[in-house]
């Protein structure tokens, strides 16, 4: 191993070390851009990986970030990131605002799929035909991160900023809706927080799906049957607390609806 290599591997062990550690104490760090610099976004997948590796949940699926074209030209960044979904964050109703550090709520499409995304040509046609059905949620994005200071180097290692997320009971088939006319607003307590549509999504939500398709399975690790995906957001996020109440309505797929609680 060459210095520079043994440079860039501490450098991701520690950066693990320093978003374990967050986790663990509920106490946000330093970003660790520092360490990774702002541009090996490779390494920060590595980072990723790793602290992935040792959960003790099972993968549930994945959730796509960075699908606002504004967010992208914030972050310096031509192309969404993607995180991991697991079992354990899967709330319905009741939030456990005690396992988050600095929650925010956005609405989105989340995508059930029926068939494995791992074989021949990835296209728009071929993602389509995956989706079993598709449900309106609510991601709760978080960050062990402080102050949410962020590049596109802290948000994937830090699996792309997950929380927890919320699943709506309708189970609505493409062929019923076009994700791209969907339109969304969301409530914190009953007042507008929130809105936008499918367009906000990369044009479509489709398109975010075909781009971590092709993307997990060029990382090894395709999507399967049974997985959810989380589309990225349809309009802006908002901050929460514990006592509110947010709902999102989605045309097409209804209302999904959660309350944050102080409890762990």
């Amino acid at each position: 191993m060459t210095s520079p290599e043994r440079e860039r591997e501490r450098a991701i062990a520690e950066a693990v070390d320093r978003l374990r550690a967050a986790a663990a104490t509920r106490r946000p760090c330093a970003p660790v851009r520092d360490l990774l610099g702002d541009t090996d976004v490779e390494a920060a997948y590595e980072v990723q990986r790793r602290l992935n590796a040792v959960r003790p949940a099972a993968v549930a699926g994945r959730k796509i970030g960075l699908t606002s074209p504004a967010v992208q030209r914030q972050l310096g960044v031509d192309q969404p990131d993607f995180g991991v979904l697991f079992d354990d964050m899967d709330v319905s109703g009741v939030v456990p605002a005690g396992r988050l550090l600095q929650p925010k709520a956005e609405a989105e499409i989340a995508f059930v799929l029926a068939s494995d995304l791992d074989a021949g040509d990835l296209d728009l046609a071929t993602v389509r035909a995956a989706v079993d059905y598709a449900t309106p949620a609510l991601e709760i994005v978080d960050s062990r991160i402080a102050n949410w200071d962020i590049t596109i180097t802290d948000t994937v290692a830090d699996n792309a900023s997950s929380g927890l997320y919320a699943l709506g009971a309708a189970r609505v088939p493409l062929t019923a809706f076009e994700p791209a006319e969907a339109t969304m607003r969301m409530y914190a307590d009953g007042e507008l927080v929130s809105q936008g549509d499918g367009a906000a999504c990369l044009g479509d939500p489709l398109n975010a799906l075909l781009w971590l398709a092709r993307t997990a399975r060029d990382f090894g690790d395709p999507l399967r049957a049974g997985q959810v995906v989380l589309s990225g957001a349809l309009g802006p996020m908002v901050a929460v607390s514990p006592g509110v109440t947010v709902r999102a309505e989605i045309s097409v797929l209804g209302t999904v609806t959660v309350t944050f609680k102080d409890v762990p």
